[in-house]
């Protein structure tokens, strides 16, 4: 028994057949040629229609019947009129068709009565057609209308009600609308059934009371549309109102609603609102309702009790049930009051408080627990009902392991754990399971083997354990399941080799075994496998060499992935009858597959949504037919890291008709003009190659781009300011250019990316200072330019910045350390620009946190000046954490490049670990004493504290930074004997303490005994190895004479630092300087 009759789907055929008279949709009497000749027209109109849809493996239908010169009345999912012959039904609901909007060439069906396009993805990214709602006018007949779930986003209520006066289904389920629930929808006084359910984008609003007077109404379905306040204490006017539904409404209040004939309320769900429970005395005893949903936070059992006895009722929703008392007046009310109950649903409940008492359902046929916590005594309970037949958790925190009870569940069909913090094995019993045609087992925690009793599953027809902790090898009994049609084993630690195995199901058209660790070589029985449609075993260790004429058997292929093992992939040659192999593949992934050509049949292929050769070593011109053949159907193109050096094209404006996903060239060795998809691309990558120039309106093609790069390149010229029109840009990647002239203000000043990497170019002149309040800037990256003036204090307003660097410019300006509010702030870079004056401590004043989460802080080769705070170094709380945790740190997908000193050198960062910390204020004027508070950055791994005037001893709390790796106080006029404590520091690789007026003795232990004279030379008072005196042993006056020497060096190189850092500056440091040579020359 179903859980729920479908009332809405047979009121749905009920009016068609009553208001449309057609052949029927899927098997239409044969016409004679006249009858053909009539439809030509109307068949030209579905045949257009038809080339504006992607196929892919996740395509129902291909529609194999919309064939030119057939009469398109005997097409799938086509209707027509009896009398007339024309076209008046088209039903492609839940085929799985993919396309970037509806093509308006449907309008052009003037006869059309029923429309349903449904359960599909005819949305994309971003639409390439005009709105649909520009189209409903010429399709004035209309009387059933449904575009639930297919991928629409689109405000049409005023379209709808201006031209669809004869409209009687309306179903515009998850179709993105936004805006209010308009009042012109009240002239559609002939709808029966109305489906507006999970728009959230829709405007909070009170309840449209005028649905409540249309008489026809028979199915209100508004659940989760934003509707707020009480509801209306009328009465719904209709006499058959079957179907009422309002849940997920959480601001929805009042009593429950009235209908005018509580004898024909089938459906009434009401959880997840705030409505008040009384006593339903119009409900009690109903005959007629078979589904309720009701939430947890207002029930009683006195509400429960008044039900009486729903004999009928046979699915209970209830969610937010989180207390003791709640869920046991619920399980008693159930146990008492139905007789019938078949399907159960839970919504965010905790029944981690008690175990239900579920062992009373005798009836419960369905059971689906969501949102909530559970227990593995929970599990337990469940497992005692044997009727149940489908079974199934999601995104639900689970207490303890998968028990071994499972197995009782000797009736259940499906067995479904999804995104669940599940941990344990997955046990043996499940393979007492004998009913279960699908086990779905995906994103837990699972881990271990996967259980060869599965093999005894002769039913099951899917099987999906992936996106956990699964080890060991591949149970080959799992290939040998006489009904499999699915199995998904992907993105787990599976190792060893795929077994060989020679009994396979004759139904498997799916394998994915991606993102493991198999080995070994790829099964031969996989090249025999014809009904496979689809094949991925991409992101392992396979090895090997896989000839592609060996799959010329498996026509049915669409989806093909090979990419990132250690395949070997080559083209052999075979028999004619076999020359069109692979030619319906729709997606191909063979990256990192040692080709060194583009594959022979790819041109021999008609129709690729999604290409990946990247990452071999095909070289020469990227063939044309990639852009004349597949322009109507590609959607991803990835060529990246190959030796291509140019691109067959008749213009520099590819005609893509469909907005790309990813179109990726990066990593070749292309010149000249780049290249631009006609229809823009989210993923635009041209990095890494050696074009020269732009398109000079190449952003007219960038309308639905979010990441573009064009990163080390040749590029010259001027950025136009036409980038700021590119509105979905998120990413901009420009490094290692020769772009010149001004940062186009609107950049900046609009923020509308969330990063911008400019590094390395030419670009001149100061940035702008009226920055947006709305700034979403994440990284920003400017270094090496030629940027000058002050750093714009509006640039505070980028509450979200994480990374900023300004290295290598010509800013003028003082310590920014109005920065230090921003809490996000990771990685500050000011190194090689004119900054001056001292290093401020705030840490009492603005802000109640300081840097708390900057991890790399370089300030080196200015003009700064003064005494360190004693308190400076606790600003950074992030340090002060010991942490050995490191991830990289990514934003908006990519791994951010920064080059900072590391161990004694400049060096280039491709990403950032969490746990890289980094203090570099070298090359400054600072003086005064190291303050001892430096000690407490115990997870601090980098200090550059050298080209200073620092003075006094080395602070003996330096021994407690327990996680550096490199320590350079050089050129200084530190004092005293090397603490002992620094003798601790054992992951210290670089020590650098030369050119101070340290003495006394060298540690002789630990790290100490690593490093050469190097490290100490130019402190006459040092004595003991590594250098060749001895302590005891009288200075020389050679020491003395190469001390001389060495401070004069240094001085002359921060005079040459200090030339156009102003007077100020190079007078200080004269004095210095001759205030050194006194001492000297003493």
């Amino acid at each position: 028994m179903a859980c729920v009759v479908a009332w809405a789907l047979q009121l749905f055929l009920a009016l068609l057949i009553q208001s449309v008279t057609t052949h029927p949709l899927h098997h239409p009497p044969a016409t004679g040629g006249a009858d053909a000749n009539l439809h030509l027209d109307q068949a030209d109109v579905l045949l257009k229609l038809k080339q504006s849809f992607l196929f892919d493996s996740s395509s129902i239908s291909t529609l194999p019947s919309w064939q030119v010169g057939t009469d398109c009345c005997l097409w799938e999912g086509v209707g027509c009129s009896n009398s007339s012959g024309h076209v008046t039904a088209l039903n492609l609901s839940g085929l799985g068709l993919h396309s970037k909007g509806i093509d308006p060439v449907i309008f052009d069906l003037t006869s059309l009565r029923m429309l349903d396009l449904s359960g599909n993805d005819l949305g994309g990214m971003t639409m390439i057609y005009e709105s649909p709602s520009n189209g409903f006018e010429r399709l004035s007949l209309l009387t059933h209308l449904n575009l639930s779930k297919a991928g629409i986003s689109e405000d049409c209520f005023k379209a709808i009600a201006k031209s669809l006066a004869h409209l009687r289904v309306l179903s515009l389920d998850s179709c993105g609308l936004e805006g209010h629930i308009d009042h012109s929808l009240s002239r559609l006084h002939f709808l029966a059934v109305i489906n507006l359910s999970n728009n959230y984008g829709i405007t909070p609003g009170p309840f449209p009371e005028f649905f409540m007077k249309f008489t026809n109404l028979s199915v209100l379905r508004l659940a989760g549309i934003n509707l707020e306040g009480p509801f209306p204490r009328t009465i719904f006017q209709s006499k058959d109102l079957r179907v009422l539904d309002l849940s997920r409404n959480l601001n929805l209040s009042g009593q429950i609603p009235k209908v005018y004939s509580a004898n024909s309320l089938e459906t009434l769900k009401l959880h997840m609102t705030n409505f008040s429970y009384g006593r339903p005395n119009y409900l009690s005893n109903s005959t007629s309702l078979m589904e309720l949903g009701l939430d947890g936070k207002n029930i009683s059992m006195d509400f429960l009790s008044s039900f009486g006895v729903l004999a009928s009722l046979n699915k209970v929703v209830l969610t937010r049930l989180d207390s003791l008392r709640e869920i046991e007046w619920t399980f008693i009310w159930i146990d008492r009051g139905t007789t019938n109950l078949a399907c159960l649903e839970f919504f965010e409940c905790d029944f981690s408080v008690t175990v239900p008492s579920f062992g009373n359902l005798k009836n419960l046929r369905s059971l689906v627990i969501s949102d909530s916590n559970l227990t593995a005594q929970t599990l337990s309970a469940v497992a005692n009902l044997k009727t149940l037949k489908s079974f199934t958790i999601n995104d639900c925190y689970i207490l303890g392991q998968l028990p071994s009870t499972v197995g009782n569940m000797s009736n259940l069909e499906i067995f479904e754990i999804l995104s669940s913090d599940l941990s344990g094995t997955i046990p043996h019993e499940v393979g007492q399971m004998q009913k279960l045609t699908s086990l779905v087992l995906g994103y837990t925690r699972l881990s271990g083997r996967i259980p060869s009793s599965i093999g005894n599953l002769t039913e099951l027809t899917e099987l999906v354990i992936s996106d956990s902790h699964l080890s060991g090898e591949i149970p080959t009994s799992l290939f040998s399941l006489p009904a499999l049609k699915e199995l998904i084993l992907g993105e787990n630690q599976l190792s060893g080799p795929i077994p060989e195995f020679s009994v396979v199901s004759s139904n498997l058209y799916l394998i994915d075994l991606s993102t493991n660790e198999l080995t070994g070589q790829i099964p031969q029985i996989f090249f025999v496998l014809t009904s496979l449609r689809y094949l991925d075993i991409s992101e392992n260790n396979l090895t090997g060499s896989v000839d592609l004429a060996s799959f010329w058997r498996l026509e049915n292929l669409t989806h093909l992935a090979f990419s990132n093992n250690k395949l070997s992939v080559t083209e052999g040659e075979v028999r004619n009858s076999s020359s069109n192999y692979l030619s319906g593949l729709t997606e191909l992934g063979l990256a990192d597959c040692g080709l060194i050509k583009v594959p022979n049949f790819l041109m021999r292929v008609i129709r690729i949504t999604s290409l990946d050769l990247s990452n071999n070593n095909i070289s020469g011109d990227i063939p044309k037919r990639m852009w004349d053949i597949w322009r109507s159907s590609l959607i991803s193109i990835n060529l990246s890291h190959n030796k291509f050096t140019g691109m067959e094209l008749t213009s520099y404006v590819i005609p893509f008709r469909n907005l790309l996903d990813t179109f990726d060239v990066s990593w070749n060795r292309l010149q000249g003009q780049i290249p631009m998809p006609s229809s823009s691309a989210s993923y635009l990558d041209y990095s890494n190659n050696a074009f020269s120039s732009v398109l000079p309106n190449f952003t007219l093609y960038l309308n639905g781009t979010n990441y573009l790069s064009m990163s080390k390149n040749n590029i010259s010229g001027s950025l136009p300011n036409s980038i700021c029109n590119a509105y979905a840009l998120e990413n901009l990647q420009l490094a290692f250019n020769n772009f010149r002239g001004v940062i186009p203000a609107c950049l900046i000043e609009n923020a509308f990316v969330s990063v911008l990497n400019l590094r390395e170019n030419h670009f001149e002149g100061a940035l702008p200072s009226n920055i947006s309040s709305e700034c979403y800037f994440q990284i920003i990256d400017l270094h090496g330019n030629n940027i000058e003036g002050n750093l714009p204090r509006a640039l505070y307003n980028c509450s979200v910045l994480e990374i900023i660097d300004l290295g290598r410019n010509r800013i003028t300006d003082v310590f920014p350390s109005w920065f230090g509010g921003h809490l996000n702030l990771r990685v500050l870079i000011l190194r090689f620009n004119q900054f001056h004056g001292p290093l401020d401590y705030l840490k009492n004043g603005k802000y109640e946190k300081y840097f708390p989460r900057l991890q790399i802080i370089d300030l080196a080769s200015n003009n700064f000046s003064g005494n360190l705070h004693p308190q400076w170094f606790q600003l950074f709380e992030l340090m002060e954490t010991y942490n050995n945790t490191g991830e990289y740190y990514t934003k908006a997908g990519f791994k951010e490049t920064i080059i900072t000193s590391y161990k004694g050198s400049y060096m280039t960062f491709e990403g950032i670990l969490t746990t890289f910390t980094s203090i570099d204020i070298s090359a400054n004027a600072l003086e005064g004493n190291i303050p001892a508070s430096i000690g407490k950055l115990v997870s601090l791994r980098q200090l550059n504290l050298s080209q200073n005037y620092f003075t006094g001893q080395i602070p003996r709390q330096v021994g407690g930074m327990s996680a550096l790796e490199t320590l350079d106080l050089s050129s200084n006029m530190l004092s005293g004997e090397i603490p002992q404590e620094l003798a601790n520091l054992t992951f210290l690789v670089i020590l650098n303490l030369s050119n101070n007026k340290l003495e006394g003795r060298i540690p002789q232990t630990r790290q100490f005994l690593t490093f050469d004279n190097s490290s100490f030379d130019g402190n006459v008072g040092l004595c003991g190895p590594p250098l060749l005196k001895q302590c005891g042993a009288p200075d020389t006056s050679r020491g003395a004479h190469l001390k001389s020497s060495t401070d004069n060096v240094d001085i002359v190189l921060f005079l040459f630092a200090g030339v156009g850092f102003g007077v100020g500056f190079a007078a200080a440091i004269m004095m210095k300087s001759g205030w050194i040579r006194k001492r000297i020359c003493i």
